[in-house]
């Protein structure tokens, strides 16, 4: 099995709700174990600031999944809690949005998927709920992710973490 992380936001809806739903949701996945979800995260938006913060987690699965089909799970499972997916809004407000971020020491790069996630290492509402659960993680790469912590941009408002 292969141990991947995947990154959960949430700025609509009861943003709260549709990131505890949908670690529910992920809990159950075929072929996979549960390992650990971060606490939630209250960051600043990317992109339009005329939208709600986004509570943001990541949680850690061992699975047998092939990432395609993973990530074919995931958009049904954004599709379900209401996303609806457009270019014109790539950071628009949205009620789910659900990554993978890292798939055991993979590197992919295709057409639909790019692993390591290109924003894991300057996204502190990525970085911080991922070295949370796993504070000396280390990327395909070799690199020590947590030297990150550094350099990155901070989005992440203070003080504003909650426990799942």
């Amino acid at each position: 099995m292969k141990l991947i992380y995947i990154a959960l936001g949430s700025n609509l809806n009861n943003p709260y709700r549709q990131i505890t739903c949908a670690i529910k949701e992920l809990q159950k996945l075929p072929k996979s174990k549960f390992i650990n979800s971060s606490s939630c995260y209250l960051s600043k938006p990317m992109g339009p600031k005329n939208q709600p913060p986004y509570l943001n987690a990541v949680i850690a699965l061992k699975t047998n999944l092939l990432p395609e089909e993973l990530l074919t799970i995931i958009h049904n499972i954004e599709i379900k809690h209401g996303r609806l997916r457009s270019h014109n809004n790539r950071w628009g407000p949205r009620p789910l949005d659900i990554d993978i971020i890292l798939y055991g020491n993979e590197i992919i790069k295709s057409s639909k998927l790019i692993i390591p996630h290109y924003g894991i290492k300057d996204r502190d509402f990525v970085l911080l709920p991922l070295l949370e659960i796993s504070p000396n993680i280390i990327l395909p790469t070799g690199e020590l992710l947590s030297n990150q912590l550094i350099s990155i941009k901070t989005h992440y408002l203070k003080n504003k973490k909650f426990n799942l």
